[in-house]
C-alpha cells in the first residue's frame, strides 16, 4: 500500500496550530507532524489522534529533524515569534525565530518542492506599509514577505500567504508574555481583577475568531492558487470598547513602543493582490457566551 502523505505544521502545539490541526484532521485523511519548540506552545494542546505526531525542536533545524521530506506535501509555517511589544524585550528570540528559523523553513520547502502556507501579519500593513518599521516583529515579518516574493521570481516557488488579524478563541494564550488581548481580559475577569488597557485605549483592532481564521487557511491550501489572502472581521473595535464588553473594572497601563493605532486592510502588498475574506463569528457574541459561562 502507498504511504499516507503528511502535512507539517510548525507551531502545531500553539494556539493557531492546534486549531488548524483539528481542522485538518476533520477535513483530510493526511497524517500530520507538529514541529514546535514550546516557547509558547503547550503539551496541554496535544490532540490524541494516531494521525498526529508531535516533535519538539527548533524550526532552524527543520532539515535535520524532518529528513523524510518525500512524504510531506505541504508545510503550514505558523511557528514564529508573534507578539509586537514583546519583540522589543526579546529581540534576539524574535530574530532567531522569524528570520533564521523561517529562512530555514523556506529553504526546506524550496529544496524539496513542498508547498508552503505562510502566516503573515496585519501588523506590517498599516500606514501605507510604514508600520513594518514599528517593531522588530513587524520588521521581520515584512522581510519574510519580501524574501518570498524574490523566491517566487527566482525559482517559481509555490506558496500561499494569509494575513491574520488579532485572532482569539479556543486554545488562546491567557497568561504570560505571549497572551492575546482577549485571553488577558478573560483571565483577569476570572480572577476578578480590573482589565488592563494600554493607553490611550482608542487603538482599534479587527478581532477575528480562530475558527474563521483556520477555515481560510484550509481553503487557501486546498485551492492552490498561489495568492495572498487576509482574514479579518468587518468591524473594528477599540481596546477600551472591548474591555467594556466584560462589564467590569478597567485599569490603564502606560503607552508601549510599537503600538499600532488601527488594523489596516489593504488591497495590495508588494506586487500581490490581497484577496479579502471576512470572519462570520461576532466578538460580542463570543464575549457574551464567555460571561454567561463564567457568571
Amino acid at each position: 500500500m502507498p504511504k499516507i502523505k503528511k502535512i507539517l505544521v510548525t507551531g502545531g502545539a500553539g494556539f493557531v496550530g492546534t486549531n488548524l490541526i483539528n481542522s485538518l484532521l476533520k477535513k483530510t485523511k493526511y497524517k500530520i507532524i507538529s514541529l514546535d519548540n514550546y516557547s509558547s506552545g503547550s503539551k496541554k494542546n496535544h490532540i490524541k489522534n494516531k494521525r498526529v505526531i508531535y516533535i519538539k525542536g527548533e524550526t532552524k533545524n527543520i532539515s535535520q529533524i524532518i529528513k523524510k521530506s518525500k512524504d510531506i506535501i505541504s508545510v503550514f509555517h505558523f511557528g514564529e515569534f508573534a507578539r509586537i511589544y514583546q519583540s522589543f524585550i526579546k529581540m534576539d528570540e524574535c530574530i532567531a525565530s522569524n528570520s533564521i528559523g523561517t529562512k530555514a523553513d523556506f529553504n526546506y520547502c524550496l529544496k524539496n518542492k513542498i508547498k508552503l502556507i505562510y502566516s503573515a501579519t496585519s501588523a506590517s500593513l498599516g500606514n501605507r506599509g510604514e508600520d513594518k518599521n514599528l517593531s522588530p516583529y513587524a520588521f521581520t515579518k515584512a522581510k519574510n514577505l519580501g524574501l518570498l516574493e524574490n523566491l517566487k521570481k527566482w525559482f517559481n516557488f509555490k506558496y500561499e500567504v494569509i494575513y491574520f488579524y488579532n485572532v482569539y478563541g479556543p486554545h488562546q494564550i491567557c497568561k504570560g508574555d505571549m497572551a492575546t488581548v482577549i485571553g488577558i481580559f478573560e483571565n483577569y475577569y476570572k480572577l476578578k481583577r480590573p482589565l488592563p488597557v494600554v493607553k490611550p485605549g482608542t487603538q482599534t483592532r479587527r478581532f477575528t475568531h480562530i475558527y474563521d481564521t483556520v477555515e481560510i487557511c484550509y481553503q487557501a491550501w486546498k485551492k492552490k492558487l498561489c495568492r495572498h489572502y487576509s482574514i479579518a472581521h468587518r468591524k473594528s473595535y477599540s481596546i477600551l470598547d472591548v474591555a467594556k464588553m466584560f462589564n467590569t473594572k478597567i485599569r490603564y497601563l502606560p503607552k508601549r513602543p510599537g503600538e499600532r493605532y488601527a488594523s489596516a486592510l489593504t488591497n495590495m502588498n508588494l506586487s500581490n493582490k490581497v484577496y479579502k475574506h471576512f470572519g462570520k463569528i461576532e466578538l460580542e457574541d463570543y464575549i457574551n457566551d464567555f460571561l454567561i459561562n463564567n457568571s
